[in-house]
């Protein structure tokens, strides 16, 4: 097959593959995989030039390292210290440690089976950030830990690159030609830093004066492979290479526009690479070897699970969040694609070794998806259920302000009381946040606000406001609903979350609720005016419109909030009289500042 249809083939399947797993919850990578599956030598055969793929794909790993070098500022790196260098070096080096043990007791050299375990102890980038973040756990205890270790493998990655050029003369090489190497390694480094300090950013100024964004984009790209091309004439990685480049303009101002032309040849020469491991997948293994390959994965997905658990324990994570992080990472990475084919290439690993661990690489990331719904939906339960109380005791005497919910809303409600004296109860669902916030020395207790035994136990009734902060939705109109229906003389003053969660909060009567972002929201546009020169009293005059208007809309919403259809159309023409009396004003009408008052009279 020529080279078009090869394309026009890999694009179809990438179109169908990818959408689809994203869709079911296994993240671009697997649809990638599967994709060259389908169409390779196991599948529909529609292309057989593996080999040929590969080297020309690489360019996608290339793009990646270069990408991860930009992301490696020195203040990035200072500030995620613990978790990068101490968490992801004790992940690394145990997890090789005890994966090369087990390789070396079945039958591997100890260089072989030392590259074996660390390509098996690297997790996906990719795969991982991208479940994270789908899932907004990102910024949780497990999610910033995640970040941190994966940071550190890619690092890692790169020297292990690096050496196994250097041992492409085999395990047997005489010393004299192991130092050179070494040597040459370090020159052609150093080299490439001080050349590139003092060249690239003069050049990337240079483009960016006399330039357009196409020669940015080529300069870029220009600068990248000549990197790789450099160090692979002189027999270091391609990806090294890149990486220094990327290292070298970290700190630069052209870095987020850099990041930013370089990503989309990233994502799909990536994508390339993927397709190109999945075309190469020895699914034949399955077939004559089946134990063998769910040995090997099954004892990768342990191992690292163990580890990352008693990492996360060591690291004193609380036991929930150090599970998560065991469920999450224990699945292989890209990289282990790239090392192991690149043992293969310079022949420190057979064929055959080759396939088999870029069998379990991939079969580990196709389990990942059922790993996290089986931590999610089964042991967090069987957890809840053991571990956590159905509520603390309350041991004090009622106070005037109960508050449900004392995440970052909430707080600061509290807070602000404290400075006033006034006394106030805290309820928090969740026992992890109960657990941290009593570390730094607040007084909260652990318990569902929507139970009618704990809002008794907590004396609701003997309260006169009811702060109603949660943040989940649900849980706070079933909190809201029974506060209502069990303690109607006490006053709720809600969070919001958006709109809909207001005007559900006010069909039960809950009249005083504050969209958590609005207020907010106008703070930031008020300061943007001002910046762009725009008197301070006319833009406070604007803002003051602005708000009695949208709260105008939201009465009005109210009335109609479960039709759809009713809500787009009051949407629109509140929208298209706030615009109308705005024109007034800008042309010098005095009805503009009048009517909103009015409208806003009028909607009470």
């Amino acid at each position: 097959m020529t080279f078009l249809p090869q394309v026009l083939v890999f694009l179809v399947a990438a179109c169908i593959a990818v959408p689809l797993s994203r869709k079911s919850g296994f993240g671009s990578v697997l649809g990638y995989l599967i994709a060259g599956v389908a169409i390779g030598p196991w599948g529909l055969k529609l292309i057989t030039g593996v080999t040929a793929l590969l080297s020309f794909s690489e360019i996608g790993v290339v793009l990646l390292l270069f990408i991860i070098g930009l992301e490696l500022q020195p203040s990035r790196l200072w500030a995620l210290r613990r978790t990068v260098f101490g968490m992801g070096a004790v992940q690394v080096i145990v997890s090789t440690a005890i994966l090369a043990l087990g390789a070396n007791a079945l039958g591997l050299d100890w260089i072989m089976a030392l590259i074996a375990g660390f390509g098996l102890s690297l997790s996906s980038t990719a795969f991982v950030l991208q479940m994270l973040a789908e899932k907004r756990q990102l910024t949780d205890q497990h999610g910033r830990a995640a970040f941190g270790i994966l940071l550190f493998q890619d690092i890692a990655a790169i020297p292990v690159l690096a050496l196994l050029k250097v041992l492409h003369g085999g395990p047997a090489a005489p010393e004299a030609h192991f130092l050179h190497s070494v040597i040459t390694t370090f020159v052609v480094l150093a080299a490439l830093f001080f050349g590139g300090r003092y060249i690239l950013k003069p050049v990337f100024r240079f483009v960016v004066r006399f330039g357009n964004p196409e020669i940015f984009t080529a300069a870029a790209l220009l600068i990248v492979i000549g990197a790789a091309l450099i160090a692979d004439l002189i027999g270091l990685s391609m990806g090294l290479g890149a990486f220094v480049a990327g290292v070298l303009l970290a700190d630069s101002s052209y870095r987020h526009e850099l990041e930013a032309n370089i990503q989309p040849f990233k994502g799909l020469l990536l994508g390339l690479f993927f397709v190109a491991v999945g075309m190469s997948v020895n699914l034949g293994l399955l077939e004559t070897v089946p134990l063998r390959v769910i040995g090997v994965t099954g004892g990768m997905l342990l191992i690292k699970g163990a580890v990352l658990y008693g990492m996360g324990r060591v690291y004193q994570l609380p036991p929930a969040p150090s599970r998560n992080l065991a469920f999450t990472l224990p699945l292989g990475g890209e990289f282990a694609f790239v090392i192991f084919n690149t043992a293969a290439g310079y022949h420190i690993f057979s064929g055959a070794l080759a396939d088999l661990l870029n069998l379990a690489v991939t079969l580990s990331m196709a389990s990942m998806p059922f790993l996290v719904l089986f931590n999610e939906h089964v042991l967090h339960r069987f957890a809840e259920q053991r571990k956590a109380p159905e509520f603390d005791r309350i041991d004090e005497p009622g106070n005037p302000v109960v508050i449900a919910g004392f995440g970052r809303f909430g707080q600061i409600v509290g807070r602000v009381l404290r400075m006033q004296k006034i006394a106030f109860t805290a309820l928090d669902a969740d026992i992890e946040e109960v657990d941290a916030l009593r570390r730094y020395g607040n007084k909260v207790y652990y318990g569902d606000a929507a139970r009618l035994d704990l809002l008794r136990a907590a004396k609701v009734g003997q309260a006169k406001i009811f702060v109603l902060a949660i943040d989940d939705l649900e849980a706070s109109v079933r909190t809201a609903e029974t506060v209502r229906a069990h303690f109607p003389k006490v006053q709720i003053y809600a969070r919001a979350r958006n709109r809909h969660h207001a005007h559900l909060l006010r069909e039960l009567g809950v009249t005083a609720s504050v969209r958590e972002t609005f207020y907010s929201s106008l703070k930031l546009t008020e300061q943007v005016l001002e910046g762009l020169g725009q008197a301070a009293h006319e833009t406070r005059a604007l803002l003051d419109r602005f708000q009695r208007y949208d709260q105008q809309l939201l009465e009005r919403q109210f009335a109609v909030f479960r039709d759809e259809t009713q809500l787009a159309q009051t949407t629109r023409q509140v929208a298209q009289e706030l615009e109308h009396l705005l024109d007034e004003d800008r042309r010098g009408g005095t009805s503009a500042l009048a009517a909103p008052q009015a409208s806003a009279q009028e909607s009470k």
